[in-house]
């Protein structure tokens, strides 16, 4: 059954044997965050993966990042033709280094990079208006913002992608986050963080493996047999 904020937090208390006077739902809104970060930041997920297109301005090399953006996976220009081309990710060192005169329009844009925490930069300066594509990975929505159903609204939107299909991976991370803050016992703590790695193991291999192969070109996944010789019998 997928999770709602309130059906976790509920398990949360009944696994670590304490009432709300203990974990109150605002402590346990940061567990459960807290929880959510350590998952999206061990393994990506193609839930979190996101496009946004910008307008590349002549003269400006700069272009503002998106808010929820965690980071680049790669940068597609489109000239005024139509034409579409990847951007090749370099440093900053590098692009000051390839392009001396960054305040000059020079030409169509073939490097790209992290500037700062609001801005990537372009190498050379585009000397003309160009659409550009930035494929990223997004900060995932929390179940702890997520709008809850009510009795006057049952239809409402519950959870997210991983409470919804990865109950076992949420709790079990919640629990080490849990028994961390209650210093419970090092056993239990112990129990929950193998659990917890044993999950996000099968999570990784099915969004960065098994999501991302194709049958037809790649094989179906065979697992080997092991089978004895018939000229042993």
């Amino acid at each position: 059954m997928a999770y709602t904020l309130a059906n976790l937090q509920d398990d949360i208390r009944n696994y670590t044997e304490v009432d709300d006077s203990v974990l109150s739902n605002t402590l346990l809104n940061t567990i459960i965050k807290n929880a959510e970060n350590r998952i999206y930041r061990d393994a990506d997920s193609d839930d979190n993966r996101f496009y946004a297109t910008s307008a590349l301005v002549s003269g400006n090399r700069y272009v503002t990042i998106p808010t929820d953006l965690r980071f680049i996976r790669y940068a597609q220009l489109t000239d005024s033709a139509g034409n579409q081309t990847f951007l090749e990710k370099k440093d900053t060192s590098f692009m000051a280094e390839y392009y001396s005169t960054p305040n000059t329009a020079s030409g169509i844009p073939k490097y790209y990079g992290n500037w700062d925490a609001e801005f990537w930069v372009v190498s050379p300066t585009p000397n003309a208006n160009f659409s550009i594509t930035l494929a990223y990975v997004k900060q995932p929505i929390s179940i702890t913002s997520t709008t809850q159903p009510t009795t006057a609204n049952p239809a409402s939107t519950v959870g997210t992608y991983t409470s919804n299909k990865y109950q076992d991976l949420l709790l079990y991370a919640c629990l080490v986050e849990a028994y961390g803050y209650l210093k419970g016992p090092a056993d239990m703590l112990q129990y929950y963080e193998g659990s917890f790695k044993r999950a996000l193991q099968s999570y990784a291999i099915e969004q960065q493996g098994r999501r991302r192969r194709d049958e037809y070109q790649d094989g179906a996944i065979r697992t080997p047999l092991k089978s004895e010789s018939p000229s042993k019998y």
